[in-house]
């Protein structure tokens, strides 16, 4: 057929209509919700995220999930903050994150493309409004062109060392405890006879959702010393050593609902730094590489030490890389009865 163009092909008046910008991070996906999500005007991000999930969170099922999504998407909603540049609310499968770094690094890169702030050679700052607090992103500009993005974290902050669990499936497992934006229980995949690579894919999951799961029920309580809606588990980390020559190691991150991190996971290392520097294992202006199960890599370090409530804790940086994959228009037909989507494994 010669004529390709679509004709008659159009939303009705009836249909929602959701525009966004899709990019990716490591590997890890993020889509960029630009249009179509009903306006929030509430004083913060944390109150406009309570109201996301407590009227609009089909929105999200719709967007994450198949047909439109799949069951390792992740999501961005910019909206607007008195504190920052603006505001984002993370989503994935399972609902809503405090913090992710890898859609931190794109937001900011498509913030400084898109002028929502001026772009300044050689490096341009952005400040954002995430749920765990702010994150002061700077993105390296050459030739007008965003080249990497580096950001400084929340404090970061160690829970509990050394650490151990009974997981029926997998029998005694030790762990530690960290919060690097969410909390994290980072286990050596050694142990488990588990490897950080793509012939374990299934393994990592099954195992990551077990012991999260096991934490979550007998392990160690987790209380954000001022934020309620941050005191969850939010994923297991497995790391181990790397082949890779300059490389320091490798991240697996198993979170929300089964989700694994293609990317090497910004909170998830940013919650590695607050445990190195509690082991007196890494000082601070020190860059560390950390691979992913892909074999993209985060940069990071620790910019300095301060105290966080009863915490002795970290400030990190991670810097990291972002593409752009395509821009979307999605059409939400309430006749379709699959239009909250679905899940399957």
């Amino acid at each position: 057929m010669d004529n390709r163009k679509l004709k008659g092909i159009e939303p009705n008046d009836d249909w929602v209509k959701i525009k966004t910008i899709d990019m990716h991070t490591g590997g890890e996906p993020v889509r960029v919700v630009l249009e179509g999500y009903p306006f929030l005007k509430h004083a913060s991000v944390l109150e406009n995220r309570k109201f996301l999930k407590e009227h609009h969170d089909r929105l999200r099922q719709s967007l994450m999930l198949e047909p439109r999504g799949h069951s390792d998407m992740y999501g961005v909603i910019v909206v607007p903050s008195q504190r920052a540049d603006f505001g984002v609310i993370f989503m994935h499968n399972e609902g809503y994150s405090t913090m992710c770094g890898h859609a931190t690094i794109a937001i900011t890169k498509l913030a400084v493309d898109s002028g929502w702030v001026e772009k300044v050679e050689p490096q341009t700052k952005v400040l954002i409004e995430a749920p765990c607090g702010i994150l002061t992103a700077y993105a390296e500009v050459v030739g007008q062109e965003v080249v990497s993005v580096h950001f400084e974290n929340v404090p970061s902050f160690v829970v509990a060392l050394d650490q151990v669990i009974k997981i029926p499936e997998l029998g005694m497992v030790q762990y530690d405890l960290a919060y690097g934006g969410a909390f994290y229980a980072i286990v050596n995949a050694v142990d488990l006879g588990l490897k950080c690579d793509r012939t374990h894919y299934q393994k990592l999951i099954q195992a990551g959702m077990a012991i999260k799961q096991g934490i979550a029920t007998n392990g160690v309580a987790l209380d954000h010393p001022y934020v309620d809606d941050l005191s969850f588990l939010y994923g297991t980390i497995f790391i181990e050593s790397s082949k890779t020559s300059q490389v320091d190691s490798r991240n697996a991150c198993v979170f929300a609902n089964g989700q694994l991190d293609r990317s090497p996971t910004g909170s998830g290392v940013s919650a590695r730094l607050a445990i190195h520097h509690a082991r007196n294992e890494w000082g601070e202006n020190h860059w560390m590489t950390i691979e992913s199960i892909l074999g993209t890599q985060f940069k990071c370090q620790i910019k300095e030490s301060v105290k966080f409530s009863k915490y002795e804790a970290v400030i990190p940086i991670v810097q990291g890389q972002a593409f752009y994959t395509g821009r979307h228009e999605f059409w939400l037909d309430p006749k379709d009865p699959l239009v909250a989507g679905f899940e399957l494994r």
